[in-house]
């Protein structure tokens, strides 16, 4: 595998698509240029490996099985692995053997396993914290979907704003955890705007409770400019990148 291969070439030009419009969007809105996490779940290790030659330092997954085994392939200490998809307490000790960050705490149970993890792991090796970041469910910004759908089928998971400062508090208060801030997803079949706003107005509720949670995750590849409008410190964008789900054999 080399610069050269195609692979690498069709990535290069995705990359630097992305980048443009991040560049754009960044620079008509306030704040830093925001962290890009680049989604590699479904694609192969040999995709993250060619991700890093092209200079990326962060990546998302969503399921432990696939990135454990990833982590453990690429073997690469200086990249970040960032996980993103709801994690089942009992894959909080896997976790916290690669993970740079989790970014779907929605409840306490979670917070608990994942601090008794981590204080084994740094027991055993001295690694850093781990950065968690609360995810909220923004279906509240959308008054038409509670009325479609009353169960909240409409949103993306997480917790409701109401709860963020409960488990923000126990997230700051468990050794080896780190409360970097608050993530979502935009509702499907919706504006994001609203959404993000909402979001926003959350994080700086938080960030007066917890001034260094100043972490910010939100915008995907159909909507980054809109979390970049809001405020947002990091981006998670996979098809945009990486192309279609390779099938599954």
């Amino acid at each position: 595998m080399t610069l050269q291969d195609p692979r690498t070439s069709e990535l290069a030009d995705r990359l630097a698509a992305v980048h443009r419009r991040i560049d754009s969007a960044a620079a008509t809105a306030a704040g830093a240029k925001p962290t890009l996490i680049v989604v590699t779940k479904f694609h192969p290790a040999a995709d993250v490996l060619r991700l890093r030659s092209l200079g990326v330092a962060d990546v998302g997954e969503n399921r432990d099985q696939e990135a454990a085994a990833k982590a453990l392939e690429v073997s690469d200490a200086e990249l970040r692995w960032h996980f993103i998809g709801q994690l089942q307490t009992n894959k909080a000790k896997s976790v916290a053997a690669y993970a740079h960050s989790v970014h779907s705490i929605d409840r306490a149970s979670l917070v608990t396993s994942l601090g008794r993890a981590m204080n084994a792991r740094q027991q055993e090796n001295g690694r850093a914290n781990l950065e968690c970041f609360i995810q909220v469910d923004l279906s509240g910004a959308y008054p038409e979907l509670s009325a479609v759908e009353p169960t909240g089928r409409g949103g993306r998971g997480g917790v409701a704003p109401s709860n963020i400062e409960e488990l923000a508090d126990l997230i700051a208060g468990t050794g080896g955890l780190e409360l970097a801030g608050l993530m979502a997803v935009a509702p499907l079949g919706v504006a994001p705007e609203p959404a993000f706003d909402l979001l926003a107005r959350a994080s700086a509720a938080l960030l007066a409770q917890h001034p260094q949670a100043t972490g910010f995750s939100a915008g995907m590849s159909q909507d980054l400019e809109a979390a970049i409008a809001v405020g947002a410190t990091h981006l998670r964008v996979g098809s945009d990148i990486l192309g279609p789900r390779p099938p599954v054999l």
